[in-house]
């Protein structure tokens, strides 16, 4: 690999076997790079504790280790399926010196939320981040292909469960405490196949600015990361091995993005590196404008 950001990472993913949900790291043929090897932390959250949903793998297993070479101690949330890789996550936290608590569990579920937090607080001693990660990534052919049952999971999971949690948590939070949505490039750009995961990513990055407008009176910023083609175990759920082989060569820079690559961006939005910043949304979209 080079620094070049064109060849830095994997520029094709061949012969990727689909996978039923919710999709595990460990059945991926290639690799997600989550910055395992390579991120190095300078003490940016020391004494923090996070809450990371999605903390298993992807995008929220990068963020973990990130926070944990940080100094944060992480909770992380995830479906009981992926019991294997939120293990993995906690694995690498701990080679940080940091706590890791699992709490598995359907964010759907409301009372779940609340107790996502409940739990947070009761095991690590408080919250100070809030990551609202995890998402279901739903695919259509053409509106009649739209399952009803479907779309209202996805709304739960990528939209009422992000207002669930800060509810909760707030409350709990003190000045300098941060909130990071994950919301998508698909929130503006809105493929024709994704229709239901774009008005979902696109309430996001509306919800990200109104919950900064009513919090930042109280120090508390809120921002989100919108992510490109991101190499991850939703990836293989949702597309063919034909649509994996090439992910994200449509990209100006070419390729997908690995999670490693976002995780500077939620520390940043964590950390008093980011502290004039609340209501953004940070595009890491692989050079594609979202604005």
């Amino acid at each position: 690999m080079t620094n070049d950001p064109r060849t830095s990472q994997p520029t094709s993913f061949p012969d990727e076997p689909r996978q039923p949900r919710p999709g595990l790291t460990a059945a991926m043929r290639t690799k997600p790079d989550h910055g395992e090897e390579s991120y190095v932390g300078k003490g940016l959250l020391k004494g923090k504790v996070a809450l990371i949903t999605g903390g298993d793998s992807g995008i929220g297993r990068a963020v973990a280790i990130a926070y944990a070479r940080e100094g944060a101690s992480v909770a992380i949330s995830y479906l009981a399926d992926e019991q294997a890789d939120a293990e993995d996550t906690r694995t690498w936290v701990e080679k940080a010196g940091q706590r890791c608590v699992l709490l598995p569990g359907d964010i759907r579920d409301r009372d779940h939320c609340a107790n996502l937090v409940e739990r947070t607080i009761a095991e690590l001693g408080g919250i100070d981040v809030l990551v609202n990660n995890a998402a279901a990534q739903t695919m259509n052919a053409g509106l009649d292909s739209i399952d009803d049952d479907e779309m209202q999971g996805a709304l739960a999971a990528n939209v009422f469960a992000m207002i669930r949690l800060a509810k909760a948590a707030v409350p709990h939070m003190k000045p300098a405490s941060a909130i990071i949505n994950t919301t998508s490039e698909q929130a503006k750009v809105a493929g024709k196949n994704m229709i239901v995961y774009a008005a979902t990513k696109g309430a996001i990055s509306s919800l990200t600015v109104g919950l900064s407008n009513l919090l930042s009176g109280e120090g508390i910023r809120v921002n989100a990361v919108a992510p490109g083609p991101i190499w991850t175990p939703i990836q293989p759920i949702a597309k063919s091995p034909e649509e994996l082989e090439t992910l994200g060569q449509d990209t100006p820079i070419g390729r997908a993005g690995q999670p490693g690559e976002l995780a500077p961006a939620y520390v940043m939005l964590a950390s008093a590196e980011g502290s004039y910043m609340s209501g953004n949304v940070v595009a890491v979209t692989g050079g594609v404008p979202i604005s």
